[in-house]
């Protein structure tokens, strides 16, 4: 499934943080030419945006997963969660490609000054919630700090299914895996291993992998039923939610990291993708995620969405055979 020149011209005319993704994985451009548009983040568009908003002690809107003040304000009330807060913007500002470099010293004063809400624990030393940890060891990872003790944690973590519950760790009693935490975990584990060449967690990354594809990202093993609501959402920005989108994206990257095929039993996933795509090839927002942001980086739902389009497209063409190797 080539990309439509037309359909490749409109994605190009983005912003930076997309642009040279697209440069890369759907236009073939040479690395000297992506590479000089992913400069740019750091001084154009959402990059540049989004590290003006920083706090003088390196957080983001006074808090380290949710705002200053988040807690018993009317905003707790209100749908979805705020995504302005620390570990929102470093997620945001990895994923868009941001040179770690542009940040500085912003992992020590992290250090320094940045507690979790819960149990006013260390920000680098992660809590007990396994996403929030996944994206802590993602993100120190990309900013240079050793995050090897976090990285044993979801080893120490796992489930006897082989992946991962946030509500499990957070006193539940659930002793079955969650496809929300796990595809977290996975994709933390990914990032980290990718960084720092540390192979120690790798069995861990794939026994959550076989957690997701022995339900073909899908469905319940037992019941047949969905996984989660909204599995089907072709959605950016994905926050932390497991719909097919994320999962495919993830399942691609560890492929060519590992070296490996694509797995069969991502096919289901893939073909729901392939049946989204318009006759003009500019796939659509399926859903939003509800919470207050910085400002906008996508459409409203219904509308053509360029980060949908990108990531579909380049997933399609690695299934397909037609991606590069990257």
């Amino acid at each position: 499934m080539a990309t439509d020149p037309q359909v490749l011209d409109w994605l190009l005319d983005s912003d930076p943080a997309l642009r040279w993704q697209v440069e890369r994985d759907l236009a073939g451009a040479p690395p000297e030419v992506w590479q000089a548009t992913r400069a740019r983040v750091a001084t154009e568009g959402f990059g540049a945006a989004l590290l003006a908003k920083q706090d003088a002690d390196g957080q983001w809107d006074g808090g380290a997963y949710f705002p200053k003040g988040f807690f018993g304000s009317p905003e707790q009330e209100q749908p979805g969660q705020p995504w302005t807060a620390t570990t929102w913007s470093l997620n945001a500002l990895r994923e868009w490609g941001l040179d770690a470099a542009a940040l500085g010293d912003t992992a020590d004063r992290l250090a320094a000054n940045s507690r979790w809400e819960y149990d006013d624990l260390p920000y680098w030393g992660g809590e007990v919630d396994v996403c929030i940890n996944a994206f802590t060891l993602g993100n120190g990872a990309w900013l240079g700090v050793d995050m090897s003790a976090l990285a044993a944690w979801f080893v120490e973590h796992r489930m006897a299914d082989g992946g991962w519950n946030c509500e499990a760790e957070e006193g539940s009693g659930s002793t079955r895996s969650s496809a929300h935490s796990t595809l977290n975990a996975v994709r933390g584990l990914l990032d980290y291993e990718r960084r720092t060449g540390d192979t120690s967690v790798r069995e861990a990354r794939r026994t959550g992998e076989e957690y997701l594809l022995e339900r073909h990202l899908l469905r319940k093993l037992r019941s047949g039923d969905e996984l989660v609501t909204g599995v089907r959402a072709l959605a950016y920005p994905f926050r932390h939610h497991h719909n097919v989108l994320r999962a495919t994206d993830h399942f691609r990257r560890a492929a060519l990291h590992d070296g490996t095929a694509p797995d069969p039993r991502i096919a289901e996933a893939v073909e729901i993708i392939r049946s989204k795509r318009p006759a003009d090839g500019r796939f659509r927002q399926d859903a939003r995620y509800p919470g207050r942001m910085w400002f906008e980086v996508d459409v409203p739902e219904g509308e053509p969405s360029k980060w949908v389009t990108f990531f579909a497209t380049r997933v399609l063409q690695w299934w397909d055979g037609e991606a590069p190797a990257r």
